[in-house]
């Protein structure tokens, strides 16, 4: 890799990580006798504060392409830690589901997360959806790589947005504790929801010592149980969800603003390629149970305005 013209100090998606962990460290201490892991959610802030330090480090000790992917490569996988974080903190609030199952059933006369499942149960049909949910890593992967190889000027803004766009999701979770259907449902019963009876469970999800492994706690993933797409699902599923981030629907939020970024490029036939992922994406999300039909609605208009809204705050802080 080529040497390029050092940053000496830090970029943008560095520093929105290091904003996010100040908020949610301010938060933690606030909240501290009221959190069950307080001291580990802590500890993981100050691990994620020495690796982007070091890595920017490194960058200084030898810039080029190379290490400054690291540097970006080091906060995409500290989302996997950031996620579930979030339901740590917002389990301490009274819980949502009941208000937007509420107005699902208002909008809709009925919960499509139930009835879309149903009416269309075909393996085919399973297999499309599951793999339109799958397909949400590396959609932002994918364009991300994109623009490291072929719009490396951009590549820089376009990883601030896709993790900015992350950050801006988790602080809505936080403080909007919406399990989704899957986890909802499970808990009052799937019986009185197609009653149109939503109970208030207030603080339940507080008082269990949640594990995505035990399905007494989960409604089981519809779909066609051999298909390679839903073993998929399922794996990655089970690799980190948690009863939080049903609204708005952040797979849908990035993916829109995965789209966003394929048309920026410029670039038909990588836009064309990604869109029907995206759109299966968007139905995947309540054929699979994970979310109210408008989470995914609610996903189109914020991954609009975080993406536009991020695109602007980048020509600020570069």
């Amino acid at each position: 890799m080529a040497v390029e013209k050092t940053k000496k100090g830090l970029i943008a998606v560095e520093w929105a990580t290091l904003v996010y962990t100040l908020i949610t460290t301010i938060f933690i201490l606030v909240t501290y006798v009221r959190l069950t892991h307080p001291t580990e959610m802590l500890w993981f802030r100050a691990q994620a504060v020495v690796l982007t330090l070091a890595l920017w480090g490194v960058y200084r000790l030898c810039p080029c392409k190379l290490t400054m992917l690291f540097r970006i490569t080091g906060q995409f996988l500290l989302l996997s830690w950031w996620y579930p974080d979030t339901y740590e903190m917002n389990r301490i609030f009274p819980n949502l589901d009941h208000v937007f199952a509420g107005w699902e059933q208002s909008l809709f006369g009925f919960q499509p997360a139930l009835s879309f499942c149903q009416t269309f149960s075909h393996p085919i049909f399973s297999e499309l959806l599951s793999m339109g949910y799958v397909s949400y890593y590396p959609l932002f992967v994918g364009i991300t790589i994109f623009f490291f190889f072929f719009r490396y000027e951009h590549f820089e803004r376009t990883a601030f947005i896709i993790i900015g766009s992350f950050f801006l999701f988790y602080l809505i979770f936080i403080v909007l504790p919406v399990a989704g259907p899957q986890f909802y449902f499970k808990a009052v019963g799937v019986d009185q929801i197609a009653q149109g009876i939503f109970p208030n469970i207030g603080d339940y999800f507080n008082t269990i010592e949640f594990d995505v492994h035990n399905r007494d706690f989960i409604l089981p993933i519809p779909g066609w149980e051999d298909g390679p797409m839903y073993k998929a699902l399922v794996i990655a599923h089970d690799a980190g969800e948690r009863p939080t981030a049903a609204f708005p629907s952040s797979h849908v939020g990035v993916a829109t603003i995965v789209m966003w970024l394929a048309w920026e490029a410029k670039n038909k036939k990588l836009f064309f390629i990604f869109l029907p992922f995206a759109v299966l994406l968007f139905f995947g999300t309540f054929y699979i149970q994970a979310h109210y039909a408008i989470d995914a609605i609610a996903g189109l208009f914020f991954g609009t305005l975080f993406y536009f809204l991020l695109k602007w705050g980048y020509n600020l802080i570069r």
